[in-house]
């Protein structure tokens, strides 16, 4: 039996687009064999991986200047990717805003290879919420100007598309295809699989072209933005399998209406949480309400004395992973696109029970 799985990634993925890839596990349009065990260089696979190119600049409406690429190393790899990569002209500096860890480790790597500026932290505030657009303190030049629009640990979303002189650069890892985004405000995109795009192992860049030509000289080979874009991401074998299935949740992202119906569903169900927080004696949300996350949804109990107890009968009743971050503690809920509406509706009705059981 299936349970609602409200982890942070891994994440849930479509049960639709499970058991289409367990029907085709061992003979996959009828080759014989499984999708894994094809080459990445065959016309059979190149038919996969185009069709999930075109499916997601279809989803998030990317223009003809952009490139699409399908990497290897998760989001974490273009930490060390984006300097390299954009640190090659007469600028060697970049602007970011610091608001949790997932900046903080973008921040310390992109700091080996060039000036960092912390154009405005919420660190005074335990990174609780997103700093406002007038406090930040922009440089005059700047490679490019590095945010985080949903920080997975601390809950914390922006609620708008910063405006800024340098080419912004976005880790979309957590909230990318839950919502409509204009890509054309943005030098690159990327973002780790693992939690609205398909399984752990692979990453999506989205990048403008005239930032192909900005490397700096020494580059890794696997970190080249341009030579993965000349080989249609296949430079090395990829991970064909997460491919694949990235392009399954792609099908079924169309299928349901979209990124806009994805973003209308993430309203709902997030409201739904975080109104029951609001009107509880014994949960609350740490993050400032014009702050919070549609996708990541920390939450603690008055007394942390009953987080375990609530872990196990959570389980029990069939709501896994609600533990929050380790590095925090806590609990945390993340409704990702593929957690439908009737898990939150659980979740509700048993913190709703939980809390009368124990007042």
């Amino acid at each position: 039996m299936r349970k609602f799985n409200f982890c942070a990634g891994p994440a849930a993925l479509p049960e639709p687009v499970l058991l289409q890839a367990q029907q085709e596990l061992l003979d996959w349009g009828g080759r014989g064999c499984s999708v894994m065990e094809v080459s990445h260089r065959s016309a059979e696979f190149t038919e996969v991986a185009e069709r999930a190119e075109q499916d997601l600049r279809d989803l998030l409406m990317v223009p003809d200047n952009y490139r699409v690429l399908f990497v290897q190393g998760g989001a974490t790899g273009q930490f060390s990717a984006i300097p390299w990569n954009l640190f090659g002209g007469e600028v060697q500096s970049a602007d970011y805003i610091h608001t949790g860890q997932w900046a903080g480790k973008a921040i310390k790597e992109a700091s080996r290879y060039g000036k960092v500026n912390i154009v405005a932290s919420s660190e005074d505030r335990n990174f609780c919420y997103a700093p406002a657009a007038n406090a930040w303190q922009e440089s005059e030049k700047s490679a490019y100007f590095h945010y985080t629009p949903n920080e997975t640990i601390g809950g914390v979303e922006f609620n708008y598309v910063p405006e800024v002189k340098a080419p912004l650069v976005a880790d979309m890892s957590s909230t990318i295809l839950s919502q409509p985004i204009p890509v054309e405000k943005f030098g690159m995109i990327y973002a780790g699989a693992q939690k609205n795009i398909g399984p752990s192992g692979i990453a999506v860049v989205i990048v403008r072209e005239d930032l192909l030509e900005r490397a700096m000289a020494g580059i890794p080979r696997s970190l080249n933005w341009k030579i993965a874009a000349e080989a249609g991401s296949m430079d090395n074998t990829p991970p064909t399998f997460a491919w694949y299935l990235s392009g399954l949740v792609f099908q079924w992202l169309k299928a349901q209406g979209g990124v806009e119906a994805m973003y209308q569903l993430s309203l709902q169900k997030s409201a739904m949480l975080y109104d029951f927080l609001d009107r509880s004696d014994l949960f609350s949300s740490p993050v400032d309400t014009a702050s919070r996350s549609r996708m990541n949804v920390p939450f603690v109990l008055a007394d942390d004395r009953l987080d375990a107890r609530f872990l196990s009968e959570s389980e029990e009743a069939g709501l896994l992973n609600l533990q929050g971050h380790r590095s925090v503690g806590g609990m945390r809920a993340s409704l990702y696109n593929a957690v439908p509406v009737e898990a939150v509706e659980a979740l509700v009705s048993f913190m709703a029970d939980f809390e009368r059981r124990v007042a």
